[in-house]
């Protein structure tokens, strides 16, 4: 999953970046609120961290703009993340469209725990287990069985797995499977895709994923 993070505190962008990527999630960082557009339009998110306080367009003013033009069908989750922490602060937060208010300073579990609870509430298509062959996946509990069995995985590993089942009938390239693991800025390993593969082969079995020269990777059919 992708999230975006717009937070103009480099310290701070810097922990929560690093912090959500452990959970498995691909972060991209922006600093300033007249950048949000742009990502947006070029990049499927599934949340954002958005402060209030930002240069260029501050962030009440980003929250708006998206709610003005995303689909009131499928809302983008919107987590504000401020140090306005007055009663009239969180009211006119919530007014202006977003789905949770975290006022700084906070515990980076709980904003964990809040980032999980407004996944399953904005993307409920992907809370069902996916299933291909003898392996499931159940998104929301992060959790991968194999003919039942539980099997332990990283959390790129889960990504990867995860990317590869959402679209079991596609080939999938190198770059695809990069967008899905890593946020901007990240330094991407030229081999890590192909570790991540070698790994869930040696846990899930050498045959469930394929490789299709020069064009990338997909599952066996089931």
């Amino acid at each position: 999953m992708r999230l975006l993070l717009i937070e103009d505190d480099p310290s701070l962008g810097n922990s929560l970046q690093s912090w959500l990527q452990l959970d498995g999630y691909a972060v991209d960082w922006l600093q300033r609120g007249d950048q949000a557009a742009a990502a947006l339009a070029t990049h499927s998110y599934q949340c954002v961290l958005l402060d209030r306080g930002l240069p260029g367009l501050d962030g009440d003013a980003v929250l708006q703009a998206l709610r003005a033009s995303s689909a009131p069908s499928a809302p983008l989750p919107v987590i504000v993340i401020t140090a306005r922490d007055t009663l009239a602060d969180r009211v006119q937060g919530l007014d202006l469209g977003a789905d949770d208010y975290l006022v700084k300073p906070f515990d980076l579990e709980e904003l964990s725990a809040r980032v999980r609870a407004a996944l399953r509430r904005g993307t409920p298509q992907q809370a069902p287990a996916l299933r291909h062959g003898s392996v499931a996946l159940d998104p929301a509990a992060k959790r991968v069985e194999l003919n039942g069995t539980p099997v332990t995985l990283t959390a790129r590993e889960f990504a990867l797995l995860q990317a590869l089942m959402r679209h079991p009938t596609h080939i999938l390239s190198r770059a695809q499977l990069e967008e899905a693991l890593y946020g901007w800025g990240e330094e991407v390993e030229s081999n890590a895709i192909e570790a991540h593969v070698y790994n869930l082969r040696k846990k899930l079995g050498s045959g469930f994923i394929v490789t299709v020269r020069n064009q990338g990777y997909g599952l066996a059919p089931a």
